[in-house]
């Protein structure tokens, strides 16, 4: 945890740019990206997924019809297929089917137009970005920064990846090597929802702080692959006996962190509005990311929501202000700026 505990120099909790400020632009774009770092944004999150010549991206997902133009390029309309990606069957057009050169001819659209108007009114106008298009980005802009700016890379689908002979972590490790990010602790966060991929990039050399996404229910991917209906539930790897594991695991399986759905934070019958997850994971040395602060009621946890449209804003300020008072060591926002409205006077 001391790492991250570090990053915090400038205020607590630290304040991620979620895919930039995909509020106001389409997220994983350099636009989004240098927005959030002009908003305050400490670091920004990028979703790494790969091509068909193994040049790493920043999309959402490896499905691409509701974040770029793919669906109305004829020239690309026979690429369209379904796939299994993590037990699911997913319709669309797929990265790894593109080499970087058809993809680099893409345009980006905001994946949640019908609620981002803002965003969405600059749809087709920005290309796919590559993660070393976003590591020069940082470090040009960390030169005349009051900060110190950094990256917290998500490696989305680190199994399916590597069952289609394109490992994730082997390319990760090798871009960042070659970028020379290989020992950046201070700067560089890499997570997943698949502890295995986490530990593969350690093995390569890549010390970054290491952060394990959970989510709400179900159980990682890769552990799903492995154990079937056996497989040990996040519910479970959250609980008293599943943190100490997570922390205290013998040299480079353990971690630095987990990064929760906000949902387990949250505690509406609770005195303070949250569970105690924070202080567990503190008490066993995991410092603690969550994710999504958006303001939109649509988004919001129900007694935060106003009346009103679901792209209305409710009582955000009041949902920040919860989550943030718990201990929190990071947010991720989409709108960076009302993040740090909030954080500022609890720094």
């Amino acid at each position: 945890m001391a790492n991250i505990r570090r990053m915090h120099a400038h205020g607590s909790p630290l304040v991620i740019g979620h895919r930039g400020a995909c509020g106001y632009r389409p997220e994983h774009t350099r636009q989004a990206y240098e927005l959030a770092f002009q908003l305050g944004a400490d670091f920004v999150e990028p979703d790494i997924v790969a091509t068909k010549d193994g040049v790493l991206v920043l999309r959402h997902e490896n499905e691409i019809s509701g974040t770029t133009d793919v669906a109305s390029r004829p020239e690309f309309a026979g690429r369209r297929t379904t796939k299994e990606v993590d037990g699911v069957a997913v319709t669309g057009w797929f990265t790894e089917d593109f080499t970087w050169d058809e993809l680099s001819t893409l345009r980006c659209r905001e994946r949640l137009g019908r609620l981002r108007q803002a965003s969405a009114s600059f749809d087709g106008q920005y290309p796919i970005m590559r993660l070393s298009h976003l590591v020069d980005l940082v470090e040009h802009l960390g030169g005349s920064a009051d900060r110190e700016l950094g990256i917290v890379a998500e490696i989305k689908h680190a199994t399916y990846f590597e069952s289609v002979g394109l490992p994730l972590d082997e390319l990760v490790a090798a871009e960042l090597t070659r970028l020379g990010w290989h020992n950046e602790p201070r700067r560089l966060v890499i997570e997943s929802f698949e502890k295995s991929v986490l530990h593969k990039v350690r093995e390569r050399g890549i010390r970054g702080t290491r952060v394990y996404l959970v989510e709400a229910e179900g159980a990682a991917f890769d552990l799903v692959a492995r154990d079937g209906a056996n497989a040990t539930t996040y519910a479970e790897e959250v609980g008293e006996v599943g943190l100490y594991g997570l922390a205290t695991r013998q040299g480079l399986d353990a971690l630095d962190g987990i990064s929760v759905d906000k949902s387990l934070l949250l505690d509406a019958s609770a005195e303070s509005g949250v569970t105690d997850l924070v202080d567990r994971a503190h008490a066993v040395g995991l410092a603690v990311f969550t994710w999504t602060l958006r303001p939109e009621n649509a988004f919001l946890s129900a007694p935060f929501r106003t009346e009103g449209e679901k792209a209305d804003f409710g009582r955000w300020q009041q949902e920040f202000r919860t989550i943030m008072a718990s201990g929190i060591d990071g947010v991720f926002a989409d709108h960076p700026d009302l993040a740090l409205v909030v954080r500022e006077p609890l720094a």
